[in-house]
């Protein structure tokens, strides 16, 4: 089983987005959802960024896989930041910046 699986998320996730991926309970539902972690694996999250604003999915992709590929209830699941990849999340909706419908 994998003791530590490495996981790097986009430069460019709102900070409150980094604080949503980074919990525990965000650790808990990726332990629970997948069964095997292999380098270079990608792993879309959705973020519900509240209810006026838009909820992107974030590729989180596997960086790092200590023991074998078997994730289970004793995987940690640690995060790290990669470059940017065109996520566009936030308060945009409700923003200056959102859309003029």
């Amino acid at each position: 089983m994998a003791s530590t699986v490495t996981v790097s998320y986009p430069a460019d996730v709102s900070d409150w987005g980094r604080d949503q991926l980074t919990t525990d309970h965000m650790r808990s539902y990726l332990v629970r959802t997948n069964e095997r972690a292999r380098e270079g694996d990608t792993w879309e999250v959705f973020l519900d960024v509240g209810c006026c604003g838009d909820s992107p999915d974030v590729p989180l992709r596997v960086e790092s896989v200590e023991g074998d590929d078997a994730v289970g209830e004793d995987t940690d699941v640690e995060f790290v930041e990669r470059e940017a990849c065109g996520v566009d999340a936030g308060w945009e909706v409700q923003s200056q910046a959102g859309p003029k419908n």
